[in-house]
């Protein structure tokens, strides 16, 4: 365990913290006189300073500042409510009065480093047609350590206990990371057959089978013994915190770890800023600016969750291999019988690549065939799966279908709520339909003949 790590980390923040204070002084004075910010020296002065207000983290959840949406037209206000919380995580609700109920939905966000804000847009898009919840989870370092573990069991029993507050017939959305553990959670359901078993589950990017096409990410999780993550990843929060002393695998190391697969495209994105900024076009930089707030709030992983992570879903393989445990109960996704697969996967994702994702449409082995359906969105990368306009235009609308072809009747949505493209027939619907066609001809057939003899 690397015991130094946090505690200079933190110091050097610290350190930081006048300086970026002082540049943030200075874009304000700089403001205040127009004249001259709108000069090129000023507007070069004010995109300097930009970039060292941004140098450093944050460690406390943005909002989602997801005010209102239009849902058949007509502006809606959103309401957050915390419905459930844990030490570790709280059910967040995104209320609203509809005059059409409308599908229960689970978004499991990962945690991985970021908070749950970084599916922002995720949620906003899902808002207009779905009532939506959002697994929304704590960062470590204000956890105490009198709240005890937390680990992938513990994990998957949120997702359980989250599930069963939200009710029957509910849909279950998981991205990237906890698709292994929504899987395993709906698995232990079935298993059970639990009455709270979601309607439908999606699953997207996520590291489901890491032995198909392995990417860098599966590669460095290969390339040392856990031991070895242990011993030099793993820090302690240092004092000051109310997580004080609790082992965490700082969202610092996991944030230079990515940001290292794509350091050019970061620094590119950087001088794109400056280039902007100091030409006047505010919009531009604005919007690298919003991304990197969010991209730059980190949170903390508890080092159980992130060991127990690493060793059984990217170095062991337990859940394709059909070893993986939860306490004492084996995960059997061959289990699921009633709820609706979908699995979706980028053509560019350079973190969980095609292939591991849909090896879950072969580990849910007993689940109808009209009840899977698998796509893999051509162009976009990891984040372009559930962000952007890929994921508005085409992405979503197939998430949308498969959930309003399994919400029972009572609650389906309205048809206005379709959109062109999601107006055709699902896999679904077009399989049941070929389905029930086979069967009355092969009715026809037999009356055909039986008539005949």
């Amino acid at each position: 365990m690397n015991l130094l790590a946090y505690p200079v980390y933190q110091a050097v923040a610290d350190a930081m913290r006048p300086l970026r204070t002082s540049a943030t002084l200075q874009r304000a004075v700089l403001a205040a006189w127009p004249e001259f910010a709108a000069s090129p020296l000023g507007r070069s002065l004010d995109a300097a300073w930009e970039l060292l207000e941004m140098a450093g983290l944050s460690h406390a959840r943005p909002p989602f500042g997801i005010g209102s949406v239009e849902v058949e037209g007509e502006p809606v206000e959103i309401v957050e409510e915390v419905v459930r919380r844990t030490p570790f995580g709280s059910l967040l609700h995104f209320r609203k009065a509809v005059k059409t109920p409308q599908p229960r939905v689970l978004i499991v966000a990962p945690m991985s480093g970021h908070f749950a804000t970084l599916l922002r847009g995720t949620v906003r898009t899902m808002l207009a047609d779905h009532d939506v919840y959002i697994t929304d989870w704590h960062n470590p370092r204000d956890i105490p350590l009198s709240a005890g573990r937390f680990g992938f069991q513990e994990y998957v029993e949120h997702v359980i206990s989250f599930i069963r507050k939200i009710g029957p017939d509910s849909h279950l959305v998981a991205i990237c990371q906890p698709t292994v553990a929504s899987l395993a959670a709906v698995s232990l359901m079935a298993a059970a057959d639990d009455p709270a078993q979601p309607a439908s589950m999606t699953l997207m990017a996520g590291p489901i089978d890491c032995r198909v096409n392995p990417t860098k990410v599966n590669d460095l999780a290969n390339s040392k013994p856990i031991e070895w993550f242990e011993k030099n990843l793993i820090s302690v929060v240092p004092s000051g915190f109310k997580g004080a002393q609790r082992r965490v695998y700082p969202g610092f190391v996991q944030l230079t770890a990515f940001m290292s697969m794509n350091a050019n495209r970061h620094a590119t994105s950087f001088a794109d800023m400056h280039y902007e900024r100091a030409k006047g076009e505010s919009a531009k930089a604005d919007t690298i600016r919003t991304f990197y707030e969010e991209y730059f709030a980190t949170t903390d992983l508890t080092a159980e969750f992130y060991l127990e992570t690493v060793s059984q879903v990217f170095q062991q393989y337990l859940l394709p291999k059909g070893e993986l445990m939860v306490g004492n109960r084996r995960v059997e996704p061959a289990a699921i019988r009633r709820t609706a697969l979908l699995t979706i996967e980028g053509e560019k994702d350079d973190i969980c690549a095609v292939g591991q994702t849909v090896a879950a449409q072969e580990l849910c082995s007993r689940l109808r065939p009209y009840m899977k359906t698998h796509h893999v969105q051509t162009g976009v990368g990891h984040y372009g799966v559930f962000n952007g306009r890929k994921w508005e235009s085409q992405i979503y609308p197939m998430v949308r279908s498969v959930i309003h072809d399994n919400e029972p009747r009572s609650v389906r949505m309205p048809a206005s709520a379709t959109s062109a493209g999601a107006e055709q027939l699902s896999l679904h619907a077009m399989l049941e339909a070929e389905a029930i066609s086979k069967a009355a001809m092969a009715s026809a057939a037999a009356s055909s003949s039986s008539g005949a003899a």
